[in-house]
């Protein structure tokens, strides 16, 4: 008995699916991220094969409809029931695999994955994490990126590592552009042109020259003006945190030779080495200027 075109259409559709996606999986996340040249063209060429596998039966406008609907549908399915359950979607979709714990690599899960070592510290340097050791924990997601988490003692300096209140950020309102007040960004500033003209009083730049002027969310004005060449002026550098670190670091030292108790002295050594390694960290982030 001779199967009608159309169901044999539907019939190569469905088997087409269902071994690219298992070609998919065998493959890897890398697929999904890293493809190389070569990997590219493979992709266009098997699906190009899918494509003429799932219509060459006969040419016909109708056989094609069947088709596009068959592929159409299976995803969209799929990803109904996914959204029900997660065994399928984790199945379908693939989950995260752990690349790096505790500064070591994984080896089996990388071999898994199909990555190199190369790949691996390539894909590390944009995280900029440059050595492995450095990273507590590194995740190879579905879609092929690598997330990584830093050690505590290799994560940047932030506020609360100071125990600082800092205030919340703002998006910077442009308030000049091309020599011309933005009377709307210095509203929404809580600023008068008065206070802008004294401000570009204090820089000694005249309003024509600016090309671009904002206020950051300290309140202070930065600007940017069409004569390159002229030097502007430096911002302050915000020295009271920094001077209170370096006052507590030397008080600690201080302590440390007056007390006769080795444990405390101990205690005050230890501190005070570690009050100037946060000093070193973050002296450059509290003396330079805030855009």
């Amino acid at each position: 008995m001779d199967i009608p075109n159309w169901l044999e259409v539907i019939l190569r559709s469905i088997m087409m699916v269902v071994a690219l996606f298992f070609m998919t999986k065998l493959l890897g996340k890398k697929q999904l991220a890293h493809l190389s040249f070569y990997e590219y063209v493979a992709g266009i060429t098997i699906g190009s094969i899918a494509a003429e596998v799932s219509t060459g039966v006969e040419s016909s406008f109708i056989n094609g409809i069947y088709s596009l609907l068959i592929w159409t549908a299976i995803p969209f399915v799929i990803g109904l029931i996914g959204l029900k359950n997660k065994k399928i979607r984790d199945f379908v979709e693939g989950t995260s695999t752990v690349i790096i714990k505790d500064g070591k690599i994984q080896e089996e899960n990388l071999m898994k994955e199909q990555y190199s070592i190369d790949e691996l510290l390539q894909m590390l340097r944009k995280k900029n994490a440059f050595q492995v050791a450095d990273v507590e924990f590194a995740l190879l997601e579905p879609n092929g990126e690598l997330n990584v988490l830093l050690k505590k003692d290799k994560q940047p300096i932030t506020p609360s590592d100071l125990t600082m209140e800092v205030a919340p950020d703002k998006v910077p309102e442009t308030v000049i552009m091309e020599g011309k007040i933005i009377d709307k960004g210095l509203a929404n500033s809580g600023l008068s042109r008065a206070w802008l003209d004294a401000e570009l009083e204090k820089l000694n730049i005249a309003l024509d020259n600016v090309f671009l002027g904002q206020v950051n969310s300290f309140g202070e004005l930065t600007v940017d003006i069409y004569d390159d060449k002229i030097q502007m002026p430096s911002a302050k550098p915000r020295q009271s945190v920094l001077t209170a670190l370096k006052k507590c670091q030397a008080d600690l030292e201080s302590y440390s030779l007056d007390t006769d108790s080795a444990e405390a002295k101990q205690m005050y050594k230890k501190n005070a080495e570690k009050l100037l390694s946060i000093i070193k960290k973050s002296e450059h982030l509290l003396t330079q200027k805030y855009p």
